[in-house]
């Protein structure tokens, strides 16, 4: 009777919970109509229409101020005009003093493959600048491999009937170039799929027509291809202006294949190169997707992709002009609803559902991807201690009052502490709450010990790891970890965690960064504000680490990699973990809409001097040698190009 009592009051408590929510809805809804029906009539307003080029000028304004708004202050700025002088050092190596010299040329042209491929390259022409045709056609004849041809295909208006005539002039006098004029412009992807028609070549290149390839980039493709089965290749690119590649404007050294990435951003962009049987079954471009065809065309064909191989060069030069996505989104407004659809489209495919995709700060086509939470399962949040009363009771005050997911328990793992006051503490939160719990680790401080216990002790299917010294930001912290851990192919998701003074301490781990050559953060020091590297700090992405002060991982993969390793007594032991469930095939993800400040240090202070120092060397030195081969390999996540001795995404600079 008693159960059948339970359920009931849960029945009702559901309902009324479900009608609370359905009036709010209808609130909401009832309110947009309204909003809407004055939008329209400001729109309509002749006052509106003629202010436009006005408005311009302030949005132009508004950005400007915003773009300084996002380096988060006058140190963010300083730290930002620091950056860029680095970058302008660094940019003389990536324009045409990148370009093979004669002897690489001749090394280049005379390479012997196993597999000479041939690429096709798909390039559709709309009332294309004479120039700039010139240009992108000059570019693919300087390839230093020659197994290519050049699939034209021209939807230009009579206006601009030049377009075909240098075209023809060029296919005459080299066999590689195909050129077809279209009875009419079908678009992006329609002349796109009528340069496919044309192609021969075995695998498939995908080139705009405004802009220009470096000479070595198809070698490099053919080369990953014979050398690791490659059959989707892409490359870091730039955006460059006034038609001098040398000027550039943005340079996108990228990770390697980051699906969580993919989804949130189209990172891969240009230049995509493919196998083309990996069209089998499919289209090459959708037209519903115009706008954002690329992005669309990349899920699906990275998807059923055997190899995807990232080729750490920048080898593709991205024309910035009035009209071009390059310069400016709104050129292409509808790429924005193209792309959420695109990604919408992909994440069904994946057996999702009731997800949500919005825009971040940082660009209209970068994304927040909210899923839904399956069921309620339990979260055991392990926390160790040791006195630090202070920090303690901050740290689970802030879950409890803040926190908007409820099934969880506190498991606080006592370590010898010394003062009264933290018992007293431990006996008062414990009857207050039946969710929390204290057991007792009597050993000498083992961060990972201390963890392996708590988590021993457990209930919860998901284990949420956090340090006494943390407080809770973002109310549904939880629902955002867990949206990602519950997912079959992750294992840790970390949070974006941040100093009391409101910069950057956690957002993310790569491998190899720092002076030891072991592991370091990302974004380390920047503002809360900045939108970071391409805007990393504003969307949920792959990396190959996240730190321990706060993971969340399924309980079954924890058991599975052994949990935390007792041999890293205090440091490096959440790094090997994750390096753990990478090797058995787990993503791990950081989530920047996890927020939580972390107020390092303060419960057992740094690991700079003495014994402190010694045994952080040591457990470097173990770390070194452990994972010898990744720390060779350089961190998936973190391109090459970049320095380990900055976490501000600094590029390497040669020195003379």
């Amino acid at each position: 009777m008693t159960e059948e009592m339970n359920y009931k009051e849960a029945y009702e408590k559901e309902h009324l919970k479900c009608a609370d929510l359905a009036s709010r809805v209808a609130e909401l809804e009832e309110k947009n109509d309204l909003l809407e029906f004055k939008l329209n009539r400001i729109k309509t307003n002749p006052l509106w229409t003629s202010t436009a080029s006005l408005r311009k000028v302030m949005h132009l304004g508004i950005r400007q101020y915003s773009r300084l708004k996002n380096c988060g202050g006058p140190r963010g700025v300083v730290q930002k005009i620091n950056y860029k002088k680095r970058e302008n050092i660094a940019k003389k190596q990536f324009g045409t003093e990148s370009f093979p010299d004669a002897a690489r040329r001749q090394e280049e042209e005379n390479t012997i493959f196993p597999r000479m491929v041939k690429i096709s390259i798909l390039v559709p022409l709309y009332n294309t600048p004479k120039d700039f045709l010139e240009e992108m056609i000059g570019s693919v004849q300087n390839q230093t491999y020659g197994n290519w041809e050049l699939c034209l295909a021209d939807g230009s208006d009579k206006e601009h009937a030049f377009v075909g005539e240098i075209c023809q002039a060029y296919q005459q006098k080299d066999s590689r170039i195909c050129y077809q004029k279209l009875e009419k412009n079908e678009g992006i992807s329609g002349n796109t799929n009528a340069c496919f028609r044309m192609a021969t070549g075995e695998y498939i290149g995908l080139f705009d027509h405004d802009d220009i390839l470096h000479p070595s980039v198809l070698y490099e493709y053919v080369k990953v291809i014979n050398e690791q089965g490659a059959d989707y290749i892409y490359c870091d690119e730039t955006t460059f202006k006034d038609g001098d590649i040398n000027k550039m404007l943005t340079l996108h050294f990228k990770p390697d294949y980051a699906i969580d990435n993919l989804r949130a951003n189209n990172y891969i962009c240009h230049f995509s190169c493919f196998d083309r049987t990996l069209l089998e079954g499919t289209e090459l471009f959708r037209s519903a997707f115009d706008g954002s065809q690329d992005h669309d065309m990349i899920l699906r064909l990275t998807d059923k992709a055997k190899k995807v191989v990232h080729v750490p060069r920048l080898l593709y030069y991205w024309r910035s002009h009035a009209g071009s996505v390059a310069s400016d989104i709104n050129a292409k407004s509808y790429a924005i609803e193209a792309a959420r659809g695109a990604v919408a489209d992909h994440l069904k495919n994946h057996g999702y559902e009731h997800f949500k995709i919005t825009s971040t700060r940082a660009f209209e086509t970068i994304f927040k991807i909210s899923y839904q939470i399956i069921g309620n399962p339990k979260i055991s949040i392990v926390i160790a201690n040791k006195d630090h009363l202070e920090d303690l009771s901050r740290c689970v005050s802030s879950i409890l009052e803040k926190s908007t997911y409820d099934n969880f328990e506190i498991i606080i793992v006592e370590n010898n502490s010394e003062t009264p006051e933290i018992f007293q503490y431990y006996d008062t939160i414990t009857k207050q709450d039946s969710r929390i719990k204290v057991v007792k680790y009597e050993g000498k401080f083992n961060y990972s010990a201390i963890n392996n216990l708590g988590v021993r002790n457990t209930t919860g299917e998901y284990i949420l790891l956090l340090n006494n010294d943390t407080q809770v930001i973002t109310v549904n912290w939880m629902e955002e970890l867990l949206m990602y851990a519950q997912r079959e192919d992750v294992g840790a998701v970390g949070a974006k965690l941040y100093y009391s003074n409101k910069t950057i301490q956690h957002a993310g781990v790569v491998i190899g960064l720092g002076a030891h050559r072991t592991a370091g953060h990302t974004h380390y020091g920047q503002s809360r504000e900045n939108l970071g590297y391409m805007g990393r700090l504003c969307y949920a992405q792959n990396v190959t680490a996240v730190t321990g002060a706060c993971l969340m991982v399924k309980k079954s993969l924890f058991d599975l990699v052994g949990g935390l390793e007792e041999s890293f007594e205090i440091s490096l032991n959440d790094v090997d973990f994750c390096l753990k469930l990478r090797e058995k095939g787990y993503l791990n993800v950081f989530t920047p809409f996890a927020e939580l400040y972390h107020f390092e240090s303060i419960s057992r202070g740094l690991d700079d001097q003495g014994e402190k120092a010694e045994r952080y060397n040591a457990e470097s030195a173990r770390f070194r040698e452990k994972w010898k081969k990744q720390l060779e390999a350089g961190d998936p996540y973190y391109n090459v190009n970049f320095s380990l001795d900055r976490s501000d995404y600094s590029l390497k600079i040669k020195e003379n």
